[in-house]
């Protein structure tokens, strides 16, 4: 651990500016945004923890979903990447059985690492998922301890990044740190999370949002066998590749969308039913195209649809981390363009059928398309229907790009993001090394 004084004199002298670089972007300018974000945290944590004089930092990234949308629940594969955006940690040990986190802008969530039983009064709060992870950690065997931390998050909330998930493994990552050396694996720390996300926060996910946030950079994940989960993190470094990733928020209505979300899974898996398989990864291809016929006798043709976009999307994700694996980038792009038209044409979840005037998704991938042209690519981002879109922008381009799109959406809609190589991370450590 570093002591506060030693901590805040590294950040200043820059003696952290190659972390940063890695974990953040290049450019001086964003360099020293982190510098001051990191000096704040420190600030705020001595007024919280008044009685530490030893931290050390800590970093999880967000994550954006890049192939493979609403193929996952279908035991399909995924292609995602985590991002320059973050929830960072300063930690304390604080030799009690108390765990203490208090998060910039939210109450404090206090833990007895002795009563790690589910509090059904903390279900749905991040309280849970401390107490989770906690609990799932000593079931696993390894060490757990009281502490202290402050953290604040730069992920954007509402925006498919998945605030959630890299809360989840910055703890399991402070906690594997400090306690155990570093011997919890990044997918098990990933797993972890989702147990607490599960069990204790009372919210059914997947895997894929955590074990990104925790592996880092590009993850293609073939959930063909749901318990063991195939992972693959692929070498491609996006910052040289000449583009930035844009997300859009488009200000969609979230509310009232939770029939149109349910309403995928449960039309694909009719499709698998009728073929007396439980979701669609079961179901051969060719039979299904050869029964389209009887199929839509039993199910519907948006139901059909769909499981058509399952069986695009599902190769689409394999053959983008291919690309990315052969350093092909220009086919990664022609695949980006793909999946996006197959979500548009045959997912169908770029607008809601309960209010078809509002259709702001649709709108920001024309404007983009408009801008782009040939030069990059967009799709819809996340569970669709409202919210984002993914845009794959030349960097000469971007300042136009953000400009034409802040115009139609507002000041701020445009976020201008890298891929992260790194995920739950350790950003200072011992002066010792």
């Amino acid at each position: 651990m570093y002591s506060i004084v030693e901590a805040k004199n590294l950040i200043s002298e820059g003696k952290l500016d190659d972390a940063f670089s890695r974990l953040y972007d290049k450019q001086k300018i964003s360099i020293e945004q982190q510098k001051n974000r990191y000096l704040e945290a420190i600030d705020s944590f001595e007024e919280v923890f008044p009685n530490h004089s030893d931290i050390t930092l800590f970093s999880a990234p967000g994550r954006t979903e890049v192939g493979g949308n609403h193929t996952d629940h279908q035991r399909g594969i995924v292609l995602a990447a985590a991002v320059n955006l973050d929830v960072i940690a300063v930690f304390a040990l604080n030799e009690s059985r108390t765990i203490r986190i208090q998060s910039k802008g939210f109450p404090m969530d206090v833990v007895d690492i002795d009563h790690l039983e589910i509090h059904e009064e903390e279900t749905g709060h991040s309280a849970s998922l401390l107490r989770g992870i906690v609990a799932r950690i000593k079931e696993l065997g390894y060490q757990i301890g009281g502490f202290d931390a402050y953290t604040t998050s730069n992920v954007l909330k509402g925006s498919g990044l998945s605030s959630s998930a890299a809360f989840e493994n910055l703890v399991g990552t402070m906690i594997s740190h400090q306690f155990n050396n570093g011997a919890i694996s990044a997918v098990d720390i990933a797993k972890i999370s989702q147990y607490a996300e599960v069990h204790y926060f009372g919210k059914t996910c997947g895997l894929m949002d955590q074990m990104v946030s925790s592996v880092g950079g590009f993850v293609s994940i073939d959930f063909k066998d749901t318990e063991k989960p195939a992972i693959e993190k692929i070498d491609f470094d996006f910052a040289d590749c000449g583009y930035s990733l844009c997300i859009v928020d488009t200000k969609g209505n979230h509310s009232d969308l939770t029939a149109d979300y349910v309403a995928i899974p449960t039309e694909m898996k009719q499709v698998a039913a009728f073929f007396g398989k439980e979701v669609l990864r079961e179901v051969d291809e060719e039979t299904f195209y050869q029964n389209i016929s009887n199929v839509r006798e039993k199910t519907s043709d948006r139901a059909i649809l769909r499981a058509i976009h399952f069986f695009k999307d599902n190769q689409t994700a394999l053959d983008e981390a291919t690309a990315l694996k052969n350093h092909d980038f220009e086919t990664f792009k022609n695949l980006i363009r793909s999946s996006g038209n197959s979500s548009f044409k045959f997912l169908q979840n770029i607008y809601s059928n309960s209010n078809p005037a509002e259709q702001g998704v649709a709108l920001g991938l024309a404007i983009s398309e408009h801008i782009l042209k040939d030069r990059g690519v967009c799709r819809v981002h996340g569970g669709g229907f409202a919210g984002t879109i993914q845009s794959f922008v030349p960097v000469d381009l971007v300042s136009t790009y953000q400009d034409a799109i802040e115009q139609v959406f507002g000041a701020g809609s445009c976020y201008v993001l890298n891929i992260r190589p790194i995920g739950g991370t350790v950003v200072a450590e011992s002066c010792n090394g």
